[in-house]
């Protein structure tokens, strides 16, 4: 059976998906999206109240799970003998796709178009990133395990190879004023990397749990009256 940090990638591409989803009923319900005029982006579904007010929240939450879950997947690779500076990039490229997340739902393309842009680079752009450093992880390092079937790999890969395809295509089609072209592309490298961070739940799912556990600087005693560490189980 599959302890709770296996279902947490599950809950966040369902929590993402059905709720940017939820976004875009909204904004076609209220008027704020003429689909007669096009297809549109997705910070534009969520950039007018009241579902911009829920599009923050959503990304919000959606940004603070996808940095746990990137935290857990430091140590897990850790764990099994990944090079510290190569899981560090690792880390540092999904944290920073959380953050560019959290930056989208925050400010508005309307309120603030550059700080938003820079946001949605970091999400998309590193968010792919982190799933390719996993990939070619995988295939340097071939004693690493590989939990789940042997199809998970390859479909790892096709999901890679088509966000990548499609990002590069969005930004084309947009320079080539194609909007609802690139619209559609961004909802798709959107799914994609949902997805990606759902199959996170296959490698997670021989994880019971996991603890917090603080230990003092090497080299500098506790203070006295303190605990040498302290352990706050988690699961």
């Amino acid at each position: 059976m599959w302890g709770y940090m296996s279902l947490l990638p599950v809950f966040l591409a369902l929590w993402a998906i059905a709720g940017v989803w939820i976004v875009f009923g909204i904004s076609v319900v209220n008027g704020t999206v003429d689909l007669s005029k096009g297809f549109p982006f997705i910070s534009f579904c969520g950039s007018y109240p009241p579902q911009s007010c829920i599009f923050s929240q959503l990304l919000n939450v959606g940004a603070a799970m996808a940095a746990w879950i990137c935290i857990v997947r430091y140590h897990q690779l850790r764990d099994w003998g990944v090079a510290t500076w190569h899981n560090q990039l690792i880390l540092w490229s999904g944290l920073l796709c959380a953050l560019g997340t959290s930056i989208v739902g925050n400010f508005q393309e309307k309120n603030q178009k550059p700080t938003h842009l820079v946001g949605a680079f970091l999400a998309f752009i590193l968010g792919n990133l982190y799933f390719w450093l996993q990939l070619l992880l995988s295939w340097r390092m071939k004693g690493l395990p590989r939990p789940g079937a042997p199809w998970i790999q390859p479909l790892r890969l096709i999901l890679c190879s088509l966000c990548l395809i499609l990002t590069v295509a969005t930004v084309i089609l947009y320079s080539a004023a194609l909007r609802s072209a690139a619209a559609a592309c961004e909802w798709a490298v959107a799914m994609l990397l949902f997805m990606l961070f759902g199959l996170l739940a296959v490698d997670f799912s021989s994880l019971d749990g996991c603890s917090l556990c603080l230990q003092p600087r090497q080299g500098l005693g506790p203070p006295p009256g303190s605990p040498v560490s302290l352990q706050v189980q988690l699961s």
